[in-house]
Protein backbone atom coordinates (compact mmCIF):
# COMPACT_ATOMS: atom_id res chain seq x y z
CA UNK A 1 0.00 0.00 0.00
CA UNK A 2 2.79 2.61 1.07
CA UNK A 3 4.40 1.88 -2.30
CA UNK A 4 1.54 2.36 -4.32
CA UNK A 5 0.96 5.46 -2.30
CA UNK A 6 4.36 6.15 -2.81
CA UNK A 7 4.51 5.45 -6.67
CA UNK A 8 1.23 7.43 -7.81
CA UNK A 9 2.24 10.65 -5.84
CA UNK A 10 5.33 10.50 -7.57
CA UNK A 11 3.94 10.27 -10.74
CA UNK A 12 1.58 13.40 -10.09
CA UNK A 13 4.65 15.86 -8.50
CA UNK A 14 6.30 14.94 -11.88
CA UNK A 15 3.70 15.50 -13.84
CA UNK A 16 3.39 18.95 -11.95
CA UNK A 17 6.38 19.82 -12.61
CA UNK A 18 6.14 19.01 -16.48
CA UNK A 19 9.00 16.38 -16.43
CA UNK A 20 6.94 14.57 -19.45
CA UNK A 21 10.39 12.39 -19.78
CA UNK A 22 9.60 10.35 -17.17
CA UNK A 23 5.96 10.33 -17.69
CA UNK A 24 5.61 6.84 -19.42
CA UNK A 25 4.79 3.56 -17.70
CA UNK A 26 7.65 2.02 -18.81
CA UNK A 27 10.23 5.04 -18.54
CA UNK A 28 8.43 5.95 -14.75
CA UNK A 29 8.67 2.41 -13.80
CA UNK A 30 12.63 1.86 -14.31
CA UNK A 31 13.18 5.01 -13.27
CA UNK A 32 11.59 4.94 -10.24
CA UNK A 33 12.69 1.60 -8.84
CA UNK A 34 16.55 2.64 -9.98
CA UNK A 35 16.57 6.03 -8.63
CA UNK A 36 14.46 5.06 -5.11
CA UNK A 37 16.76 2.30 -4.52
CA UNK A 38 19.58 5.10 -5.32
CA UNK A 39 21.30 2.81 -7.76
CA UNK A 40 21.39 5.62 -10.11
CA UNK A 41 22.54 4.71 -13.44
CA UNK A 42 22.01 8.13 -14.92
CA UNK A 43 20.61 7.85 -18.18
CA UNK A 44 17.15 9.34 -16.95
CA UNK A 45 17.10 12.24 -14.45
CA UNK A 46 14.62 15.94 -14.16
CA UNK A 47 15.55 18.36 -16.49
CA UNK A 48 13.57 21.46 -14.26
CA UNK A 49 14.21 22.61 -11.21
CA UNK A 50 11.05 21.50 -9.43
CA UNK A 51 11.72 18.43 -10.96
CA UNK A 52 15.12 18.36 -9.55
CA UNK A 53 14.06 19.33 -5.92
CA UNK A 54 11.09 16.94 -5.74
CA UNK A 55 13.55 14.15 -6.48
CA UNK A 56 15.84 14.91 -3.72
CA UNK A 57 13.26 16.20 -1.05
CA UNK A 58 10.53 13.55 -1.46
CA UNK A 59 11.37 10.42 -4.55
CA UNK A 60 14.79 9.42 -2.49
CA UNK A 61 14.29 10.11 1.08
CA UNK A 62 10.84 7.95 1.05
CA UNK A 63 12.23 5.58 -1.81
CA UNK A 64 14.95 4.52 0.93
CA UNK A 65 12.58 3.75 3.73
CA UNK A 66 10.16 2.15 1.20
CA UNK A 67 12.42 -0.19 -0.39
CA UNK A 68 13.85 -0.87 2.43
CA UNK A 69 11.14 -1.95 3.83
CA UNK A 70 9.92 -4.53 0.67
CA UNK A 71 12.93 -5.80 0.11
CA UNK A 72 12.56 -6.91 4.42
CA UNK A 73 10.04 -8.38 4.10
CA UNK A 74 10.01 -10.19 1.30
CA UNK A 75 13.62 -11.48 2.48
CA UNK A 76 12.02 -12.44 5.97
CA UNK A 77 9.03 -14.09 3.76
CA UNK A 78 11.53 -16.05 1.92
CA UNK A 79 12.92 -17.20 5.04
CA UNK A 80 10.26 -18.20 6.65
CA UNK A 81 8.91 -20.29 3.63
CA UNK A 82 12.74 -22.03 3.80
CA UNK A 83 12.37 -22.86 7.87
CA UNK A 84 8.87 -24.36 7.19
CA UNK A 85 10.41 -26.34 4.35
CA UNK A 86 13.14 -27.45 7.00
CA UNK A 87 10.64 -27.93 10.07
CA UNK A 88 8.38 -30.20 7.86
CA UNK A 89 5.48 -27.47 8.11
CA UNK A 90 4.63 -28.31 4.28
CA UNK A 91 1.85 -30.44 2.76
CA UNK A 92 3.69 -32.55 0.00
CA UNK A 93 2.79 -32.92 -3.53
CA UNK A 94 4.43 -36.54 -4.84
CA UNK A 95 3.39 -39.67 -5.59
CA UNK A 96 4.86 -43.32 -5.78
CA UNK A 97 7.02 -42.55 -3.38
CA UNK A 98 8.99 -43.92 -0.38
CA UNK A 99 7.88 -43.10 2.85
CA UNK A 100 9.89 -43.56 6.01
CA UNK A 101 7.57 -43.11 9.16
CA UNK A 102 9.69 -42.54 12.43
CA UNK A 103 12.69 -40.88 13.85
CA UNK A 104 15.68 -42.90 15.66
CA UNK A 105 18.51 -40.88 15.58
CA UNK A 106 21.32 -42.01 13.88
CA UNK A 107 19.78 -45.43 12.95
CA UNK A 108 16.84 -43.48 11.01
CA UNK A 109 19.91 -41.16 9.35
CA UNK A 110 21.84 -44.72 7.94
CA UNK A 111 18.79 -46.37 6.45
CA UNK A 112 18.17 -42.54 4.91
CA UNK A 113 21.04 -43.12 3.48
CA UNK A 114 20.84 -46.62 2.29
CA UNK A 115 17.50 -45.76 0.55
CA UNK A 116 19.01 -42.91 -1.53
CA UNK A 117 22.00 -45.38 -2.49
CA UNK A 118 19.32 -48.17 -3.24
CA UNK A 119 16.83 -46.37 -5.20
CA UNK A 120 19.76 -44.91 -7.60
CA UNK A 121 19.68 -48.36 -9.42
CA UNK A 122 15.44 -48.38 -9.03
CA UNK A 123 13.59 -47.15 -12.62
CA UNK A 124 11.30 -43.65 -12.24
CA UNK A 125 14.07 -42.67 -8.73
CA UNK A 126 10.97 -42.92 -6.38
CA UNK A 127 11.10 -39.63 -3.76
CA UNK A 128 11.78 -40.31 -0.20
CA UNK A 129 10.06 -38.50 2.18
CA UNK A 130 10.11 -38.66 6.00
CA UNK A 131 7.37 -38.22 8.30
CA UNK A 132 8.17 -37.46 12.16
CA UNK A 133 6.68 -36.56 15.73
CA UNK A 134 9.80 -35.60 16.86
CA UNK A 135 11.31 -32.06 17.14
CA UNK A 136 13.79 -31.89 14.44
CA UNK A 137 14.73 -30.12 11.17
CA UNK A 138 14.83 -31.96 8.09
CA UNK A 139 18.55 -34.08 8.44
CA UNK A 140 18.94 -34.42 4.75
CA UNK A 141 17.78 -31.20 2.68
CA UNK A 142 17.91 -31.35 -1.02
CA UNK A 143 17.76 -35.00 -0.91
CA UNK A 144 14.27 -36.20 0.72
CA UNK A 145 11.95 -34.32 1.13
CA UNK A 146 10.24 -33.81 5.20
CA UNK A 147 7.17 -33.79 7.06
CA UNK A 148 6.75 -33.44 10.50
CA UNK A 149 3.15 -34.02 12.25
CA UNK A 150 1.54 -34.34 15.54
CA UNK A 151 -0.03 -37.51 15.24
CA UNK A 152 0.71 -40.80 12.64
CA UNK A 153 -2.72 -42.09 12.70
CA UNK A 154 -4.97 -38.50 12.08
CA UNK A 155 -5.94 -37.98 8.54
CA UNK A 156 -5.35 -34.42 7.91
CA UNK A 157 -1.47 -34.92 9.15
CA UNK A 158 -0.83 -38.23 7.28
CA UNK A 159 -2.32 -36.67 4.08
CA UNK A 160 0.55 -33.86 4.24
CA UNK A 161 2.66 -36.80 3.54
CA UNK A 162 0.52 -38.73 1.02
CA UNK A 163 0.23 -41.60 2.87
CA UNK A 164 -2.62 -42.86 0.28
CA UNK A 165 0.11 -42.73 -2.85
CA UNK A 166 3.02 -44.01 -1.86
CA UNK A 167 4.22 -47.43 -3.25
CA UNK A 168 6.33 -48.41 -0.22
CA UNK A 169 5.76 -47.30 3.66
CA UNK A 170 8.57 -47.92 6.60
CA UNK A 171 7.64 -48.02 9.65
CA UNK A 172 9.94 -48.17 12.54
CA UNK A 173 9.12 -46.16 15.28
CA UNK A 174 11.48 -45.84 18.95
CA UNK A 175 8.36 -47.64 20.79
CA UNK A 176 6.70 -51.26 19.84
CA UNK A 177 3.41 -50.13 20.18
CA UNK A 178 3.54 -46.50 18.48
CA UNK A 179 4.87 -49.27 15.30
CA UNK A 180 1.78 -51.48 15.81
CA UNK A 181 -0.98 -48.73 15.91
CA UNK A 182 0.78 -46.89 13.13
CA UNK A 183 1.43 -50.22 10.96
CA UNK A 184 -2.71 -51.13 11.16
CA UNK A 185 -3.61 -47.01 10.13
CA UNK A 186 -1.52 -47.12 6.98
CA UNK A 187 -2.87 -50.48 6.24
CA UNK A 188 -5.86 -48.93 5.87
CA UNK A 189 -5.50 -45.81 4.23
CA UNK A 190 -3.03 -47.56 1.32
CA UNK A 191 -3.69 -51.30 1.16
CA UNK A 192 -1.52 -51.33 -2.26
CA UNK A 193 1.39 -50.23 -0.82
CA UNK A 194 4.19 -52.47 0.08
CA UNK A 195 4.55 -51.96 3.93
CA UNK A 196 7.91 -53.20 6.15
CA UNK A 197 7.43 -52.59 9.68
CA UNK A 198 10.19 -53.42 12.33
CA UNK A 199 9.39 -54.28 15.88
CA UNK A 200 12.06 -55.15 18.81
CA UNK A 201 9.79 -57.55 20.04
CA UNK A 202 9.43 -60.31 17.74
CA UNK A 203 5.80 -61.75 19.65
CA UNK A 204 3.94 -58.44 18.18
CA UNK A 205 4.58 -59.71 14.67
CA UNK A 206 2.28 -62.19 14.88
CA UNK A 207 -0.57 -59.92 16.43
CA UNK A 208 0.24 -57.75 13.45
CA UNK A 209 -0.16 -60.81 10.84
CA UNK A 210 -3.38 -61.54 12.46
CA UNK A 211 -4.84 -58.22 10.95
CA UNK A 212 -2.62 -57.47 8.21
CA UNK A 213 -1.20 -60.34 6.47
CA UNK A 214 0.18 -58.18 3.91
CA UNK A 215 2.85 -56.37 6.24
CA UNK A 216 6.89 -57.20 5.63
CA UNK A 217 7.98 -57.60 9.50
CA UNK A 218 11.30 -57.13 10.40
CA UNK A 219 12.18 -58.35 13.72
CA UNK A 220 15.67 -57.66 15.35
CA UNK A 221 17.92 -60.91 14.12
CA UNK A 222 20.99 -59.43 16.67
CA UNK A 223 20.22 -62.67 18.82
CA UNK A 224 19.91 -65.47 16.24
CA UNK A 225 23.05 -63.90 14.66
CA UNK A 226 24.76 -64.43 17.61
CA UNK A 227 24.23 -68.24 17.98
CA UNK A 228 24.92 -68.85 14.06
CA UNK A 229 27.73 -67.36 14.61
CA UNK A 230 28.95 -69.27 18.01
CA UNK A 231 28.58 -72.51 15.79
CA UNK A 232 29.28 -71.12 12.05
CA UNK A 233 31.63 -68.42 12.27
CA UNK A 234 32.11 -65.90 9.65
CA UNK A 235 27.98 -65.40 9.32
CA UNK A 236 27.51 -62.25 10.80
CA UNK A 237 30.31 -61.18 8.29
CA UNK A 238 28.33 -63.13 5.44
CA UNK A 239 24.72 -61.28 6.59
CA UNK A 240 26.24 -58.01 6.58
CA UNK A 241 27.55 -58.49 2.86
CA UNK A 242 24.53 -59.20 1.71
CA UNK A 243 22.69 -56.01 3.53
CA UNK A 244 25.66 -53.64 2.67
CA UNK A 245 24.77 -51.23 -0.52
CA UNK A 246 27.97 -49.72 -0.31
CA UNK A 247 30.17 -52.31 -1.87
CA UNK A 248 30.36 -56.11 -2.58
CA UNK A 249 27.64 -58.79 -3.05
CA UNK A 250 24.00 -57.78 -1.98
CA UNK A 251 20.84 -59.22 -2.18
CA UNK A 252 18.07 -58.05 -4.53
CA UNK A 253 14.99 -58.91 -5.87
CA UNK A 254 12.62 -58.89 -9.52
CA UNK A 255 9.23 -59.80 -10.21
CA UNK A 256 9.23 -61.68 -13.60
CA UNK A 257 6.45 -60.69 -16.13
CA UNK A 258 2.86 -61.78 -16.15
CA UNK A 259 3.37 -63.09 -19.88
CA UNK A 260 6.03 -65.34 -19.25
CA UNK A 261 4.37 -68.89 -18.41
CA UNK A 262 7.13 -70.82 -16.73
CA UNK A 263 10.47 -71.27 -15.97
CA UNK A 264 12.27 -74.02 -13.56
CA UNK A 265 14.45 -73.30 -11.17
CA UNK A 266 17.37 -74.96 -12.88
CA UNK A 267 17.31 -73.43 -16.19
CA UNK A 268 16.73 -69.94 -13.81
CA UNK A 269 19.91 -70.73 -11.39
CA UNK A 270 22.01 -71.53 -15.22
CA UNK A 271 20.77 -68.70 -16.74
CA UNK A 272 21.66 -65.77 -13.87
CA UNK A 273 25.15 -67.20 -12.97
CA UNK A 274 26.06 -67.68 -16.52
CA UNK A 275 24.77 -64.49 -18.54
CA UNK A 276 24.16 -62.21 -15.67
CA UNK A 277 26.81 -63.45 -12.46
CA UNK A 278 24.25 -63.62 -10.46
CA UNK A 279 23.21 -66.34 -7.66
CA UNK A 280 19.48 -67.25 -7.82
CA UNK A 281 18.76 -67.99 -3.96
CA UNK A 282 14.77 -68.61 -3.65
CA UNK A 283 11.67 -66.93 -4.95
CA UNK A 284 7.92 -65.66 -3.39
CA UNK A 285 4.82 -67.38 -5.83
CA UNK A 286 2.53 -64.78 -6.68
CA UNK A 287 -0.21 -66.11 -4.34
CA UNK A 288 1.58 -66.71 -1.28
CA UNK A 289 4.12 -63.56 -1.12
CA UNK A 290 4.91 -64.06 2.67
CA UNK A 291 5.98 -67.32 1.90
CA UNK A 292 9.92 -67.45 0.42
CA UNK A 293 11.32 -70.57 -1.32
CA UNK A 294 14.90 -70.27 -0.24
CA UNK A 295 16.95 -73.13 -2.02
CA UNK A 296 14.46 -74.23 -4.39
CA UNK A 297 14.72 -78.13 -5.97
CA UNK A 298 15.92 -76.95 -9.79
CA UNK A 299 12.45 -78.78 -10.84
CA UNK A 300 10.28 -75.87 -8.85
CA UNK A 301 8.29 -74.26 -11.36
CA UNK A 302 7.94 -70.41 -11.48
CA UNK A 303 5.57 -67.96 -13.13
CA UNK A 304 4.84 -64.84 -14.29
CA UNK A 305 4.26 -62.18 -10.95
CA UNK A 306 6.79 -64.54 -9.19
CA UNK A 307 9.04 -62.55 -7.16
CA UNK A 308 12.41 -64.01 -7.59
CA UNK A 309 15.55 -63.09 -5.11
CA UNK A 310 19.30 -63.12 -5.73
CA UNK A 311 23.19 -62.49 -5.18
CA UNK A 312 24.50 -60.00 -7.33
CA UNK A 313 27.52 -56.95 -7.47
CA UNK A 314 24.28 -54.36 -8.34
CA UNK A 315 20.90 -54.95 -9.25
CA UNK A 316 19.99 -55.81 -12.58
CA UNK A 317 17.26 -54.39 -14.56
CA UNK A 318 17.69 -55.18 -17.91
CA UNK A 319 16.96 -59.14 -17.56
CA UNK A 320 16.02 -60.68 -20.60
CA UNK A 321 13.04 -62.92 -19.36
CA UNK A 322 12.22 -63.66 -22.81
CA UNK A 323 15.15 -65.49 -23.90
CA UNK A 324 15.19 -67.54 -19.96
CA UNK A 325 11.73 -68.29 -21.04
CA UNK A 326 12.92 -70.24 -23.91
CA UNK A 327 15.71 -72.71 -22.52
Amino acid sequence: MMLAVYSVSTWSLLFVAGESALLGFADFFYWLIVTGSTVGYGDMSPTTDAGKWIVSLYVIPAGLSIFALVVGRVASWLSQQWKKGARGMHSLNVSNHVLLIGWNGKRTEQLLKLLLIEREDVPGTPDIVLCVRADIENPMPGEISFVKVDSFNQDADMDRACVDSASVIIIDNPHDDMTMTTSLYCSKRNPEAHKVSYFDDESLVGLLKQHCPEIECTPSVAVEMLAKSAFDPGSSLLHHDLLDVYEGQAQFSATIPSEVTAITAGILFDVLKKTYDATFIGFAAEENKQKIAVNPPISSTLKGRDKIFYIADKRINNIDWTSIAKH
